[in-house]
C-alpha cells in the first residue's frame, strides 16, 4: 500500500526552472561529498599512521572500515528510504554522517578514528540510494533525466580526483584531521539544501529484511578482518581461523534468510546465472584494484619519493584528468558501441595501468613510474564504471532493479574493503623484509589479478547489449 505524501514524481511541482537546477545541484554534490569521502583520507594515510600510532597492517581498517559499513548497511538503507520516504532518509544520513566526520576529526586514537569512519559509513549507507532514488523522481524521463544523470555520473569522477587534491592540500595546511572536517560545512550545505528545495517521495509499506543485512555485513567484517589480520597474527593463528569461520557462517545464513524472506536485500535470483552474477562479481574485483592503487599510491609517494601530502595530491593529477576526459565521452562511446565492449575495454585499460605501476623499484621517479600508470588508470576507471552499472540494471529482473542498485553500491565498497586488506597484507609481509617500494610493487603485482578476472568475467559471460 502506498502512503500519500507530498510528491516528488512530479518534477512541476519544483517549480521554476532556476528551482529545478538548484535542486538537481544540491544532490549532485551529496554524490560529490560521498564519493570526496573514499578518496580525500587515502593522502592523508600516512600523516594519520605517525600521528596516532597505526601498525601496517591496522592503517588499512582506516578506509576499509567506511567501506565495510556502507557496503553492508546500503542494501538494506535502499528499503529503509522506500518505508520512510527517501528524502527523509537522505536528512537522517546526511546527519549521522556531518557527525562521525566531526568525531572522527577529534579522534585522538585509532580506535576512536575507526568508530568515526563506521558511523560515516553508516551515514554514507543511509544517504546514497536516496540521493539517485530522489535524482529521478524530480527529473522527467528524456532529456531532463539524461542531462541530470550525466552530471551524476560526472560528479564520481569529479569527486574521485577532487578528494586526492582536496585531501593533500588540507594535510599540508591545516593538518589531517580536516579531511574529517571538511565534511560539516559541505554535509550542512546539502542538508539544508534538501530540506529546502527538494520534496518527500511516495512511502510503501513493506518489511525490512534485517537478517539479510545482518548476516552480510556479519560475513564480510569476519572476513576482511581475518584478511587484514593475517599479516600480523599469521594464517593460522587462533584469531584468524576464527575470524574466516565467522564468515562462512554469516555467508550461510545470509543465504537461508535470503530464501525465505519475500523482499530480500540481496535477492538469490542474481546469482543463478552467470549472465546475472558476472558483472556484480566484476564489480566487486574492480574496486579491489582500485582502492589498492590510491593507497598504495600515497605510501609510495610520500614514504618513497618523500613528497609532502599537497604533492602526492598534485602527483594524481594525471588520474583525475585522464578519469574525467573518459567520463565526458562515455555515453558517445556506449551509444556507438555498447556497453559490454567499452566496459572491456575500460577494465583493459587498467589492468594495463597496474602492470605498468607494479614495476615500481626504490630507483623509481614519479615520470618514469607513476604519471603514465596514474594517467592509464584514469582512463581505464572512466570507461568501466558506467557500462558496467549499466549492464548490471539491464540484467535485473524488473521487480528486483531497485534492489540492483543498492547490491551494485554494496559490491563496489565490499570489494574495494575485502581487496585492500589482501593487498595491504601482501604488502605488510613484504615490506618488512624488502622495504616500502618491494612491498607496494609486489603488491601491485597481486592487485592485477582483480580487473584481470573482471574482464573474463565481464566479456565471457555479462550478457550483451546492443549499441543504441
Amino acid at each position: 500500500m502506498v502512503q500519500p505524501t507530498a510528491r516528488a514524481t512530479d518534477p512541476s511541482a519544483l517549480g521554476p526552472p532556476r528551482r529545478h537546477y538548484a535542486s538537481v545541484l544540491v544532490l549532485t554534490l551529496m554524490q560529490v561529498t560521498l564519493v570526496i569521502d573514499n578518496s580525500v583520507v587515502n593522502v592523508a594515510l600516512p600523516v594519520i599512521r605517525d600521528e596516532l600510532g597505526f601498525s601496517a597492517a591496522g592503517l588499512s581498517w582506516v578506509v576499509t572500515s567506511y567501506a565495510l559499513a556502507f557496503g553492508g548497511l546500503v542494501l538494506l538503507s535502499g528499503r529503509v528510504g522506500a518505508i520512510i520516504g527517501s528524502r527523509r532518509a537522505l536528512l537522517v544520513g546526511i546527519s549521522v554522517f556531518v557527525a562521525a566526520s566531526a568525531l572522527g576529526g577529534l579522534a585522538l586514537t585509532p580506535g576512536m578514528l575507526i568508530a568515526a569512519r563506521v558511523l560515516q559509513g553508516v551515514g554514507a549507507a543511509l544517504a546514497a540510494p536516496s540521493t539517485l532514488v530522489l535524482l529521478m523522481a524530480i527529473t522527467q524521463p528524456g532529456v531532463q533525466r539524461a542531462r541530470a544523470m550525466s552530471l551524476f555520473v560526472l560528479s564520481i569522477g569529479l569527486g574521485a580526483g577532487l578528494g586526492l587534491s582536496l585531501g593533500g592540500a588540507l594535510t599540508s595546511g591545516l593538518g589531517w584531521e580536516w579531511v574529517m572536517f571538511v565534511n560539516v560545512p559541505i554535509g550542512a550545505l546539502v542538508f539544508f539544501g534538501v530540506r529546502a528545495l527538494i520534496p518527500e517521495t511516495d512511502r510503501h509499506r513493506g518489511r525490512l529484511d534485517v537478517g539479510g543485512a545482518v548476516f552480510s555485513t556479519i560475513g564480510m567484517l569476519a572476513l576482511v578482518h581475518g584478511l587484514t589480520s593475517a599479516a600480523e597474527q599469521g594464517w593460522a593463528s587462533a584469531p584468524v581461523i576464527a575470524s574466516f569461520v565467522v564468515a562462512g557462517a554469516g555467508l550461510v545464513a545470509l543465504v537461508l534468510t535470503e530464501r525465505r524472506h519475500g523482499a530480500p536485500v540481496v535477492p538469490l535470483t542474481f546469482f543463478t546465472s552467470m549472465s546475472g552474477a558476472a558483472p556484480l562479481l566484476a564489480m566487486m574485483l574492480i574496486p579491489a584494484g582500485q582502492f589498492g592503487f590510491l593507497y598504495f599510491a600515497a605510501l609510495y609517494t610520500q614514504g618513497v619519493l618523500g613528497f609532502s601530502p599537497l604533492q602526492t595530491g598534485l602527483s594524481v593529477l594525471p588520474f583525475t584528468v585522464g578519469l574525467l576526459t573518459t567520463n565526458l565521452t562515455v555515453s558517445r562511446l556506449v551509444t556507438r558501441y555498447g556497453e559490454r565492449v567499452v566496459g572491456a575495454a575500460g577494465m583493459v585499460g587498467l589492468l594495463a595501468g597496474l602492470v605498468w605501476m607494479s614495476r615500481l623499484t626504490p630507483d623509481s621517479g614519479y615520470l618514469d613510474g607513476l604519471f603514465g600508470p596514474f594517467l592509464l588508470l584514469g582512463l581505464g576507471a572512466g570507461l568501466t564504471i558506467a557500462p558496467l552499472t549499466a549492464v548490471i540494471m539491464h540484467s535485473a529482473p524488473r521487480e528486483h532493479v531497485g534492489a540492483a542498485s543498492s547490491l551494485n553500491q554494496a559490491m563496489q565498497q565490499l570489494g574495494g574493503a575485502a581487496g585492500l586488506a589482501v593487498l595491504s597484507t601482501v604488502f605488510a609481509g613484504t615490506a618488512a623484509g624488502s622495504g616500502t617500494a618491494i612491498g607496494i610493487s609486489t603488491a601491485l603485482t597481486v592487485a592485477t589479478a582483480f580487473p584481470l578476472l573482471a574482464l573474463v568475467l565481464f566479456a565471457v559471460w555479462a550478457r550483451p547489449t546492443a549499441a543504441r
